[in-house]
């Protein structure tokens, strides 16, 4: 199929290149805004506790385009892209989307929340650095099924955290009530089918744009393809900014970035038996990037009273702006 979707757009002028990514990033964040409703639906006819929901299902359904992207990428012998699409999803959330999210409105903090999984979300990306380091040229196979097995974990510790925890519902979202059972599992399916297509056809399109411009795959997955499968997580802070729900939207982001490293990176490598290779210049650009980002988001969750103000949403923005300009001015 890939040897298919090639040869039909390697002909194609890059202004329709360039139209067909995009069209795929838009199927790719409604096929995920689809599953993450359906799934909450779901949750809520069978009666699951909905905080329960918002710590898990919402954020493992907005990180599954990162996922299937990244995945896709490594199967195709294309580990530029499915490393760097995670470490750029981490960077753009914490980043651009925090960033967007609170010079819309300030996002309020729930302190006990944002301490436990805080230090979590820093701690990930302390983990892939070093496990990047002490691998050297490849994150081996070994090492992405532990961060699966890492990921069980932190699902287990999220639930025991829950039960006893006062964070947002994902229903103050204005979520309702979607019919049948059976409707509500077709549309599930549905979500789960636009995210594996529309990632089966961007991998090999961007490939051919990346080839066709002259920009490094990696350097295209961490910014153009990060962005687009980091739009479920954008839509949802932007709408809990707008709604007065500006915890639920920190909480979310953290959760996605904590994925970001022990599903996305971790199903990637788990799927690749030689690992996952590491570019050079992730080292000097990519990781301190995504660390000094993470550390400056920590800073500011650990030292403000109440809420991420606007001048620090202007701060994450414009460290995002400047490693974009970097990324594509110097790499």
């Amino acid at each position: 199929m890939e040897e298919l979707i090639v040869s039909l757009v390697e002909g194609q002028p890059i202004v329709v290149l360039f139209v067909i990514i995009f069209a795929l990033l838009y199927i790719l964040g409604k096929g995920a805004d689809l599953l993450v409703d359906e799934a909450v639906t779901l949750s809520v006819k069978w009666g699951i506790p909905k905080v329960l929901i918002g710590a898990t299902v919402v954020s493992l359904g907005t990180t599954l385009p990162e996922a299937s992207v990244s995945v896709m990428a490594a199967v195709r012998g294309n580990p530029d892209m499915a490393l760097g699409n995670a470490v750029g999803s981490i960077i753009c959330d914490t980043g651009l989307i925090v960033g967007i999210a609170a010079l819309i409105s300030p996002l309020a903090l729930n302190k006990k929340l944002v301490n436990r999984q805080g230090w979590l979300q820093f701690g990930s990306g302390i983990l892939l650095v070093a496990v990047s380091l002490l691998a050297g040229a490849a994150i081996p196979q070994l090492a992405g099924i532990t961060f699966i097995v890492l990921l069980i974990l932190y699902m287990l510790i999220t639930i025991r955290w829950s039960k006893d925890s006062d964070e947002p519902q994902p229903e103050t979202l204005e979520h309702k009530d979607e019919g049948p059972m059976l409707l509500v599992l077709l549309k599930l399916a549905l979500g789960v089918t636009l995210i594996i297509l529309s990632s089966k056809v961007l991998i090999p399109t961007v490939e051919v744009t990346a080839v066709r411009i002259g920009i490094p795959q990696s350097i295209i997955a961490a910014t153009l393809v990060a962005f687009g499968t980091s739009l479920p997580e954008l839509v949802t802070a932007v709408s809990a900014a707008r709604r007065g729900h500006g915890d639920l939207a920190i909480g979310n982001i953290i959760g996605a970035d904590i994925l970001n490293v022990l599903f996305v990176v971790g199903a990637a490598a788990a799927v690749t038996p030689e690992g996952l290779p590491i570019p050079k210049y992730f080292f000097s650009l990519q990781f301190p990037v995504m660390i000094g980002i993470l550390l400056t988001f920590r800073l500011i969750t650990l030292f403000a009273k109440t809420a991420v103000k606007r001048w620090h949403g202007l701060l994450l923005l414009g460290m995002y702006i400047a490693y974009t300009v970097v990324s594509y001015v110097l790499v």
